[in-house]
Formats: C-alpha cells, sequence, structure tokens
C-alpha cells in the first residue's frame, strides 16, 4: 500500500521571492465589525460607538478601530492562502502605521510585497518579511506595515 502525502497549499519558503506580490480579496467594514471588536477589546471609545459625538469629531463621523482594520487586514492576508499549512510561527509586526481613517461602508484589501527573506538552514526554514499596504475602495492607502513570518522549507523528496 503507498502512502499519499498531500502538498501544502502555502508557499514554501524556497518558493518566496524579493518583489513577489499577492494581492486579497475585499471586504466590506460593517457597523457590526466595530461593535463587536468594541465588545471583544472592550474599547468602546466614542469616536468608534457614538454617533453623534463623532459627527463633531476631526473625522465627522464613526471610525473602525485601527487595530480592528489590521485584525481585517491578517484575515485578509491569510485568505490568500500565501502560507495555508506551511506556516511555522507569526513572529513580528515590525511596524505599523493607521493613514487614513476607515469607515463604515469602506471596502478595503491588502497589497503584500516580499521584501527579504533568510534562510535558516540550521532550523531547516526560513524568515519571510512581507510589507503589507492596507488600501480603501478608492485606491487609497490606508494602513501600511511589515510583517516577518516564519516559514517551512521544501520538504526534502
Amino acid at each position: 500500500m503507498s502512502e499519499f502525502q498531500q502538498k501544502a497549499r502555502g508557499l514554501y519558503f524556497e518558493d518566496f521571492e524579493i518583489g513577489m506580490t499577492i494581492v486579497s480579496a475585499g471586504r466590506t467594514i460593517t457597523e457590526t465589525d466595530i461593535v463587536m471588536f468594541a465588545g471583544l477589546s472592550g474599547d468602546f471609545t466614542q469616536i468608534h460607538t457614538d454617533a453623534e459625538y463623532s459627527r463633531t469629531s476631526l473625522a465627522g463621523q464613526r471610525v473602525a478601530h485601527g487595530l480592528l482594520v489590521l485584525s481585517i487586514a491578517s484575515g485578509l492576508a491569510v485568505r490568500t492562502g500565501f502560507i495555508e499549512e506551511t506556516v511555522q510561527l507569526f513572529r513580528e509586526v515590525v511596524e505599523w502605521k493607521f493613514i487614513k481613517p476607515v469607515f463604515i461602508g469602506d471596502t478595503i484589501h491588502v497589497i503584500i510585497s516580499v521584501i527579504e527573506t533568510k534562510e535558516l538552514r540550521r532550523m531547516g526554514n526560513g524568515l519571510v518579511t512581507v510589507e503589507l499596504d492596507v488600501r480603501n475602495q478608492k485606491d487609497e492607502t490606508v494602513g501600511r506595515g511589515s510583517w516577518k513570518i516564519l516559514m517551512s522549507s521544501r520538504p526534502k523528496d
């Protein structure tokens, strides 16, 4: 009886090349997203949860939590499948900048670009640094930062 081993759906360390770009699907931010994130995080700041208060704010309306947008961007990145079954560790958020507000009804997507790779031969894997550029429906960057992720090396045949 032969043994069947399914190939991982994600990319192995050796598949990553500097300059490689992956674009996610979009996702529309809803009031429910904001309310649920406020409940989960405990952040009920009025700029996120009070429509009347927010009308008088700099943004003029309720704004999605920055960390909510980062979390959704993470989910969109994962949905692309590039780390499915091959990621070993999410090592670091190198930096993150919240550039523009995200409002209820905005649709965001993520452009993921490989900016660095480092083979960790002794560990049998590699470290990949990706830049994430979160954009809204107007193609404006609303958030940007870099992640370091530890990826599996391709299995030896």
